[in-house]
């Protein structure tokens, strides 16, 4: 009688038990995927990934210095073709379709660009659609951490535009827009849309035409006469170490995160002993 009374009372505290962790397991779930949760995780994502960038280089070993060796011979070696390659530029312009030119201005702009990225972003977030999200928060966060380097950098640099001076005319600290033509916005916000897009697929094709389509606008930028060659060139690898930097952070603390909800949302499983003549629930964490 003893043993049937102790049987029921162990096998009514593991169903309450049961489902009190369900119950927990339920309202942390709903807490963590409602959209203002996935908006306030993202936003902190964004912060990360945005700090993430300007600390990078403290991390980098031999193989990084030497890629950042061979950006800056190689930008040296095309700044030999600056003037000729204006020239180039220049006489092909007018044979140009309007239409490639404008959609390289316009998708070069901050307020399209941006336009863009929100779009992606917020999509990915009112479907709660986790790849659209990272994607979404890869070009926003890209997009400001390269911009604000190109901000500073133009007024530093001070850099003349090839319809105001020589390639190696620089007047550090100008208010000039004649002399802010390094690097290139254009390139900068273009080129990190697309190549955060080419990122999300495997398809060596659907890569190669989402950096094609990048290149539109850094390209429409010479016909203009608005930036040099190595304007350009320096750019794209900007544009790639930031959203190369980012995308890692992302990786890594997405995953990070995961881990943890799969571990704060770890059941106990609890099971009944029966040893001689003892009986008993073991929980098992």
């Amino acid at each position: 009688m003893m043993k049937s009374f102790l049987l029921l009372l162990s096998i009514f505290f593991t169903i309450q038990i049961t489902t009190a962790q369900e119950n927990k397991l339920e309202l942390s779930n709903k807490k963590e995927t409602t959209t203002w949760g996935l908006a306030k995780n993202d936003a902190r994502l964004m912060w990360g990934g945005f700090k993430h960038v300007y600390t990078r280089p403290l991390e980098w070993d031999q193989d990084d210095f030497a890629v950042l060796g061979g950006v800056i011979v190689g930008t040296a070696g095309l700044n030999i073709l600056d003037e000729r390659a204006n020239r180039y530029f220049d006489d092909q312009s007018e044979d140009i379709p309007s239409i490639i030119k404008d959609f390289g201005w316009y998708f070069g702009s901050p307020q399209n660009n941006y336009g863009v990225n929100s779009a992606i972003y917020l999509a990915g977030l009112f479907t709660k659609n986790k790849k659209l999200r990272k994607t979404g928060i890869l070009m926003i966060t890209s997009a400001s951490a390269a911009g604000l380097i190109q901000t500073v950098s133009k007024t530093v640099a001070g850099r003349a535009r090839p319809n105001a001076g020589g390639s190696l005319s620089f007047k550090p600290f100008s208010s000039e827009g004649g002399y802010h033509s390094f690097p290139s916005g254009h390139t900068i916000l273009s080129f990190t849309t697309f190549y955060a897009l080419s990122k999300q697929f495997d398809n060596i094709w659907v890569k190669g035409a989402l950096i094609g389509a990048g290149m539109v606008s850094p390209v429409s930028r010479l016909w203009s006469e608005a930036h040099w060659l190595t304007d350009v060139a320096l750019s794209t690898a900007l544009t790639v170490f930031v959203v190369d930097a980012v995308d890692n952070y992302l990786d890594k603390a997405m995953n990070e995160d995961l881990t943890q909800a799969e571990k704060k949302q770890s059941r106990v499983s609890w099971q009944l002993r029966f040893g001689g003549t003892q009986i008993g629930v073991v929980g098992t964490f």
